[in-house]
This record gives C-alpha cells, sequence and structure tokens, in this order.
C-alpha cells in the first residue's frame, strides 16, 4: 500500500498536473541511444528497491510525451479528461474481461447503454448491434469482415476459396487500415479500388459509380465501400447521402469510418457534416478522439439486428458461453469478437458522460469547430508568411509557414518542402510544443493543427503562430 500511495502521488503531480501545465515542456527530447542509458532499460535476475522502481515512474513521465498538454497538436486525440482517467484507474485495479455478464457484469451493461446512446445519434432508431474494440483500425477490419460474411458466408468454413473475387471501394484520402484490413483478411491490396477525391478530399460518388461499373465489366463482385467521415490530413467529410445511394443500387455494404468526425453527431449545429449516416450499415467511432475519452475507445456499430456480428465470429467455446446457464446468456456478448480477453473501455466513455451530460460534451464539439479551429484559421489568413492550405471542414487546420528569405522567390514551393521537417526538429528539441507535419498529393510538406482540447486557449493558439515564426525565421 505504501508503493501504491507514493505511486499515485507521483502520478497525480508529474502526469497529471505538471503534463497539463502550458509552462512545462510538451516533451524532453532524447535520442534513443540517450534514452536508452537515461532508462537503464536492462532487465535482470534481481529485482529493484522500491525508492528505485519510484524513480523508474518519474523518469517514465519526464521523458514520455505530454499528450495531454495544451499545446500538443500532434494526433487527432489530446487533452486530460479526468472523468474517463478515472474510469481507467478503476478498470485496471479491477482487472475484467469483457466477455462474459458473469465475470464483468456492470462492465456488460455499461458497453449495451453506450452502445444504444451512440446508435440512437447515428440515427438507427430502431437499434442495431455492436461491441467496443481495439481501436479504430481493427473497427474498419470488422466492417469488411461482416460485410464479406453477409455476402458470402460459406467464407468463414470454406476459406477464401468459397469466395467469388469480391473488391472493395474507398477514397484515395481514406485511412490507411483498409488496405491493411483488406490484406490481413486475405481480399488483397490489389482489390482494393481507390476512388478520386476532390479538391477538398471528398469521396466524388460519379467516380464511385464509374469505378463500380469498371469492377462489374472485369468480372469482379463489388461488396464494400468505405465513406469517410473527417479524413485524418484534410479532415473532410465524405457526401453520405449520394453515396448511400450508388449503394443502395448496386446492393453494395456501406461502412462509414467516422473514427474522428463521428463526434460532430453531438452537435445540432455540426451533425450536418454526416447527413446519410444513418443509412450506413455500419460505423467505426472513436470517443477517444475528439470526445477526449482516455486511449482506448473504439465502437463499431452495425445496423443489422439479426445477429449478423455473432454469427459472423463466434467459435462457441463451451468453456465461457454455456448455453445452460443461471442467467440470460444474451447478455455474454465475447462471442461477438475476434478477441478473448477484451477491456472495457466503454466505461471510460459512460463515466465522463455521466458526469458531463450531453449538453458539456455538445458544447466541448462545438467549441473545437467554432471558436479555436476558426480563431486559428483567421490568424492564419491574417499573418505574414503563414498561408492556409485551405478552409477548414474539420478541426483540421493545415497551413505552411514560408520563412523571409523564402517569401520574394517566385520558386520558393521548392525549398519550401524542407521547412515544416526542420521547423519540427527545432520544435521536438526546444519541447515547447508538437504539430505534425506531411505532404499532400502535389502539396509539398505543410503543417496540419489539430484542436480537440477545451483547455486551448486562444492565446495557445497565438503562441504556435509566433513560437513556428521563431523557430523558423532564420532558415
Amino acid at each position: 500500500m505504501s508503493f501504491l500511495s507514493q505511486s499515485m502521488n507521483i502520478i497525480l503531480e508529474d502526469a497529471v498536473k505538471k503534463s497539463t501545465d502550458v509552462k512545462e515542456k510538451v516533451c524532453e527530447w532524447r535520442s534513443p541511444e540517450e534514452l536508452k542509458e537515461l532508462l537503464d532499460l536492462e532487465l535482470r535476475d534481481e529485482g529493484e528497491s522500491e525508492s528505485e522502481i519510484l524513480q523508474r515512474c518519474r523518469d517514465t513521465i519526464r521523458y514520455s510525451v505530454k499528450t495531454t498538454h495544451p499545446r500538443f497538436f500532434n494526433q487527432l486525440f489530446a487533452g486530460m479528461e479526468p472523468y474517463s482517467l478515472v474510469a481507467s484507474v478503476i478498470v485496471e485495479a479491477l482487472k475484467p474481461s469483457l466477455y462474459t455478464y458473469e465475470v464483468a457484469p456492470v462492465f456488460t451493461l455499461v458497453e449495451n447503454a453506450v452502445l444504444r446512446k451512440m446508435m440512437e445519434l447515428i440515427g438507427w432508431e430502431e437499434g442495431g448491434d455492436g461491441i467496443f474494440c481495439a481501436g479504430g483500425s481493427m473497427s474498419n477490419m470488422y466492417a469488411l469482415n461482416l460485410a464479406r460474411y453477409h455476402h458470402c458466408p460459406d467464407v468463414k468454413e470454406h476459406g477464401l476459396s468459397a469466395a467469388p473475387r469480391l473488391v472493395i471501394f474507398t477514397s484515395e484520402e481514406c485511412h490507411y487500415s483498409i488496405a491493411k484490413s483488406a490484406a490481413l483478411l486475405g481480399i488483397g491490396t490489389k482489390n482494393v479500388y481507390v476512388v478520386a477525391s476532390d479538391e477538398r478530399g471528398k469521396m466524388i460518388p460519379s467516380a464511385l459509380e464509374e469505378l463500380i461499373e469498371t469492377a462489374k465489366k472485369e468480372g469482379t463482385i463489388p461488396f464494400f465501400v468505405n465513406a469517410t467521415a473527417g479524413t485524418t490530413v484534410l479532415g473532410a467529410f465524405d457526401p453520405l447521402e449520394e453515396i448511400a445511394d450508388i449503394c443502395e443500387k448496386h446492393n453494395i455494404w456501406l461502412h462509414v469510418d467516422a473514427c474522428w468526425g463521428g463526434a460532430a453527431l453531438m452537435s445540432d449545429r455540426h451533425k450536418h457534416l454526416l447527413k446519410g449516416i444513418h443509412r450506413a450499415n455500419s460505423v467505426a467511432w472513436n470517443p477517444h478522439k475528439m470526445l477526449m475519452v482516455c486511449l482506448q475507445c473504439s465502437a463499431f456499430l452495425v445496423r443489422d439486428k439479426t445477429s449478423l456480428l455473432q454469427d459472423c465470429h463466434s467459435s462457441r467455446a463451451s468453456y465461457l458461453f454455456q448455453q445452460d446457464k443461471f442467467y440470460d446468456v444474451s447478455y455474454d456478448t465475447g462471442d461477438k469478437s475476434v478477441q478473448c480477453s477484451r477491456k472495457p473501455d466503454s466505461f471510460k466513455f459512460w463515466l465522463m458522460w455521466k458526469a458531463l451530460g450531453k449538453g458539456e460534451l455538445k458544447q466541448r464539439v462545438d467549441r473545437a469547430f467554432m471558436c479555436i479551429c476558426r480563431y486559428f484559421a483567421e490568424q492564419i489568413k491574417q499573418r505574414e508568411g503563414f498561408q492556409l492550405l485551405m478552409e477548414p471542414e474539420c478541426t483540421n487546420v493545415c497551413f505552411w509557414y514560408i520563412p523571409p528569405s523564402l517569401r520574394n522567390l517566385e520558386s520558393f514551393l521548392l525549398f519550401l518542402l524542407q521547412v515544416a521537417p526542420a521547423i519540427k526538429e527545432r520544435m521536438m528539441k526546444v519541447g515547447s510544443m508538437m504539430v505534425g507535419y506531411q505532404t499532400h498529393k502535389d502539396r509539398v510538406n505543410f503543417f496540419r493543427m489539430v484542436l480537440v482540447s477545451p483547455q486551448v486557449s486562444t492565446e495557445d493558439a497565438d503562441f504556435v503562430l509566433d513560437e513556428m515564426h521563431n523557430l523558423g525565421k532564420d532558415l
């Protein structure tokens, strides 16, 4: 108990209080070789003293990136969420595994309640089915596997020899997990047909239909379309209504990857971005992103209510899923999952929602979209040396910083490619903030600022632009 008490104090002071203090560093950068020396990673026959282990805890926190810091903008998640943090601690203390009601009664009911509420927000008035799983990539894989089983159920028992050549369609802006899932499930990356997107990153419906017709002429079977609600880089929302029309016309399973943009469903002001999502056969949605639930919290939701999810994945293990139990075995949901052990990630969302209510969650989304995102975009347009890539549709703000030495050069784009990586290196070594960068099609390296946390102020947004200029003005 002494160790637990001391370690919790370290966690609260160093990992919670200091990590969210704007005066502290986002990271204390060390090279891999330096960090290996500092941490002493070698595992030995003898254990260490309590004081040494407590120092290990301090060092781990010290040299880790503080993703809860107000100036961490590097990923599609950020910020400290106290209620889901407490839920995470409770889960780790209880060590539950969410496969049967008898082992996890509270968490089983919590997951069902959260899934029902998410389905309601999607617009499935008659309900559906679903499960929380290990991240959005896994949710997308579930969708692909379930759609294939729906189209060709014999694959489960007889393997790929029981299936014709199946092809899937997704936009060029989709998450890379779609291609990975196709490879993992034996569909093959060559059978992932990439649909063109417009200049804002949205799938072009006419290009989708043209590609489906081409695939049919080639003798393949189109069975799955992946639409994206909130793309990773540009934050684009595909036109779901038009895509749903095409899927219904050709009898194709429509999946919506709303891992990033699903949170807009909480907002009356922004849910129009996902208009038509209720027509999807399945949806992936990560509350650990814009809603700030502690990692990880990822839901896979299905409109089907005929036990398709269970039929697809079940193996009916007799030591877990006995049918003669003394309670209603429909609450034993573990056979819907490809995992056996599974954490009750829904509890982190549930406790946060109970504490804040939908009204506060709605305000959190609205503030990210309307206040900080719009403010930051306007500041970029007003400052010399900064150029907005495009007006943001989500809370991804993409822009270039052009150093003074390049501003009067006609061919400045040739040199601009090197600016973002150089600034990022300096940024990391100073530890003042973290912002990601990337290329995109024919666009040279630009910064992608992701604004999520309500702890981010306009002062923080101003700091980013000031600091970026200070770090790059001599390039």
